[in-house]
């Protein structure tokens, strides 16, 4: 096995390289799976050459772990349907995240020298703030817990003391290696629980509406700790400094991305618990909402030249993506023109819509983003909102409202608007929306499946 230690580390390099291709081929839709296949690839040769390292022992417990971690992963990723696609990429970050926490605790356990340990505190100390916060996303989004913000008198502060605590204990931990036993073992435990403990405390305040965010800075963090981690090795371990800076900047471009989407500085997002308070009652909005029924709905499509959707998390949860591209195709058949409206924060995770809709085969050119969109918005005869609520919300362009200042689809401005929502309720943030009140706007109402198939049933009898 020696006479091969020499390849490992030219190994690491080539699946840096491999994994770089994998993630520019999942920048677009139409090449995202053979991307992904590349980066498993990447993934896999990486995981076998690990075990030429000298001086590696425990292979049977390690084959074990991989077993039961690709088994349980390969079922998961077989049985979770699209619209619980968000909470599967924040339970698998954090479990990234967790891992990076654990190298790091094995690290210090170890001899090291005074600069991998300070790597070493710093990455266990990101990666467990990643695992925690991560976890509480995954629950909000599930559903197991209330998805609102949860806040409290003195949070921030308590925040900020936890986090010192945790930052003390690291410090401290430096200053008494392992070879002091009592110091050690209260400092050691004591740091992870109390950064465990912060990434709780930071995702509590935090509501649904930002999760497309948050869900992206703790991608970032898992992968910031991974490559602090690859650093704290004796002997750099390449393959995980360069494919945690390749995650941890392409995450934290995402997040700055998605928190420009909504107007809004991360500090907000983190630490301004948009959505605790609703906003007050009849606050800007007149008027009243009117509801269609589907055989007129279906008239008032038949009958336009130009038509736009706008999906949103309803979409998902009534997996109506399919019933979508055919009210489409049904549609162009009959001369009209149909373009998809495609919001950034649309959804649960950054991408969430463009993922369903290409998944029902929908061509990417169809969709497009607000920028392109919004100036059209004046001249389409009618925009159909399925399940979208926030992001087609005009009072983003009244002052006073918690959403002023997000950029939004400005779908009021089309002749007619059709909604198609579940009732009357608000959306993930809590704001009543504008735009259910607008004259020009009727709703209908039921789930997005069943009544997108009624829409098609009601054009075909035309």
């Amino acid at each position: 096995m020696v006479e091969f230690s020499s390849l490992i580390d030219p190994v690491y390099i080539a699946t840096v390289v491999i994994f770089i291709i994998g993630l520019q081929r999942m920048s677009h839709p139409s090449t995202a799976r053979s991307g992904i296949v590349w980066a498993g690839a990447a993934m896999l040769i990486a995981t076998i050459v690990t075990f030429l390292t000298p001086g590696l022992s425990s292979f049977a417990l390690m084959a074990i772990a991989i077993v039961i971690g690709g088994g349980l992963g390969y079922i998961a990723a077989k049985r979770v349907s699209m619209t619980d696609m968000p909470q599967m990429v924040a339970i698998y970050n954090g479990m990234g995240g967790g891992a990076a926490a654990g190298i790091a605790a094995v690290h210090l356990l170890g001899t090291t020298t005074a600069v991998t340990s300070v790597l070493a505190v710093v990455g266990g100390l990101i990666g467990a703030v990643s695992f925690s916060g991560s976890i509480i996303a995954f629950m909000k989004l599930q559903g197991w817990m209330r998805p609102r913000p949860i806040t409290f008198t003195g949070q921030q502060f308590v925040n900020m003391a936890v986090l010192a605590l945790a930052v003390a204990c690291g410090v401290l931990l430096l200053g008494h290696p392992a070879w002091v036993p009592a110091a050690f073992q209260f400092y050691l435990p004591a740091f992870f629980l109390l950064s465990l403990g912060f990434g709780l405390l930071m995702a509590l305040p935090i509501g649904g509406a930002d999760m497309p965010v948050v869900i992206s800075l703790f991608n970032a963090l898992t992968g910031i700790a991974v490559g602090l981690d690859g650093f704290s090795f004796p002997t750099p371990n390449y393959a995980m400094v360069i494919a945690g800076i390749i995650v941890g900047a392409a995450g934290s471009l995402l997040t700055l991305l998605m928190a420009r989407a909504m107007n809004r500085s991360i500090p907000n997002i983190l630490f301004g618990a948009f959505g605790a308070t609703e906003e007050e009652t009849g606050t800007g909005v007149q008027g009243s909402m009117k509801p269609i029924e589907a055989d007129d709905a279906a008239v008032m499509l038949a009958y336009s030249d130009t038509v736009i959707i706008v999906p949103g998390y309803g979409m998902a949860v009534a997996q109506a993506q399919q019933k979508v591209k055919e009210l489409a195709d049904l549609l162009e058949s009959r001369d009209v023109g149909v373009k998809f409206a495609i919001h950034p924060v649309a959804g649960r995770m950054p991408g969430h819509m463009n993922v369903l809709l290409a998944e029902a085969g929908i061509s990417y050119d169809r969709l497009y983003d607000r920028d392109e969109i919004n100036q059209e918005f004046p001249d389409t005869d009618l925009v159909l909102v399925i399940g979208a609520n926030d992001v087609v919300n005009p009072a983003a362009h009244r002052q006073g409202s918690p959403l002023y200042g997000m950029p939004v689809l400005d779908v009021e401005q089309a002749k007619n608007v059709i909604v198609l929502k579940r009732g009357a309720g608000k959306g993930f943030a809590g704001i009543e929306n504008d735009l259910f009140y607008r004259d020009n706007t009727r709703m209908l109402y039921g789930d997005a499946k069943e009544t997108i198939g009624l829409l098609i049933q009601a054009l075909k009898k035309l």
